[in-house]
């Protein structure tokens, strides 16, 4: 069965904060790898991220999950520091984010694979592993624990979509990062490889790790310990799944995000 795409019955519309899901949940920060606090991003004349409070815990799979526009991108870019933020504070691992003494603490996977087509898993490895000044062995550690060992002498571009992407994992694992910050990197992929995905994200997590991952795919909530849910720009929910479908009354990740929308038009 094809995964189901979040749908949005009125995508024009602003979602207010749902203080009832989302306010009063919030970690303990200093057990937080993530803090959000206020955050305000605007791209132009638009406001894309309203003021957002938010917390993700240490050494859990948490999953981003809205539809396209939401600002998911958008929140991730200011939680690896690439992205200018007008108002309010974001921190990681205790740090500002993007401040320097994080570079090798936080791994960062864009939607787009960002390797080298020409070069092999190997060489790609071995450049990012000299650009971040790590051992040779981070290489072998990164490739084997991403199960491309035997592809290491193969030119990326002979790759599959699903193999590529997890080369594009290993690079960010090659620092040996304690959070990983990954955008929608099982978009477009069939059900095995977001299978086995998912199977190495929770392997990482166990690995106390902390794993962000975005998607809009509401199927792909049951994978996560945590869920934090976003619609245009505002948080709609913090909670885990249980707490979400008894909150919401729904048997269903997809129908529990609409029910949570719907609930939100009502009061407005």
């Amino acid at each position: 069965m094809a995964p189901t795409p979040l749908r949005d019955p009125r995508p024009g519309s602003i979602i207010p904060h749902m203080g009832n899901l989302s306010q009063g949940s919030h970690a303990d920060e200093h057990s937080s790898a993530i803090v959000s606090r206020g955050l305000v991003v605007r791209r132009g004349k638009n406001e894309v991220l309203h003021g957002l409070d938010l917390d993700v815990p240490s050494g859990q799979l948490v999953g981003l999950l809205g539809p396209s526009g939401s600002g998911k991108s958008t929140l991730m870019r200011a939680i690896v520091g690439v992205q200018l933020v007008e108002s309010g504070t974001i921190t990681v691992l205790g740090m500002p984010a993007g401040d320097p003494s994080l570079r090798h603490r936080v791994g960062y996977v864009t939607q787009a694979p960002s390797v080298y087509a020409d070069l092999t898993v190997e060489e790609n490895l071995k450049y990012f592993a000299s650009v971040l000044g790590t051992d040779g062995d981070s290489v072998a550690r990164a490739i084997g624990a991403v199960d491309l060992t035997r592809y290491a002498k193969t030119r990326v571009s002979r790759l599959s979509g699903g193999e590529t992407s997890r080369v594009s994992l290993a690079v960010a694992l090659v620092g040996d990062p304690e959070v990983l910050v990954l955008d929608e990197p099982t978009v477009g992929l069939d059900p095995v490889l977001r299978r086995d995905l998912w199977a190495l994200f929770a392997r990482l997590a166990a690995d106390a790790r902390t794993v962000l991952v975005s998607s809009h795919v509401m199927d792909e909530a049951t994978r996560c310990d945590r869920l934090l849910l976003l619609r245009n720009g505002d948080l709609l929910a913090d909670v885990t799944l249980p707490e979400l479908f008894e909150r919401t009354g729904a048997d269903d990740a997809d129908q529990a995000f609409l029910t949570l929308v719907e609930r939100t038009e009502v009061a407005r």
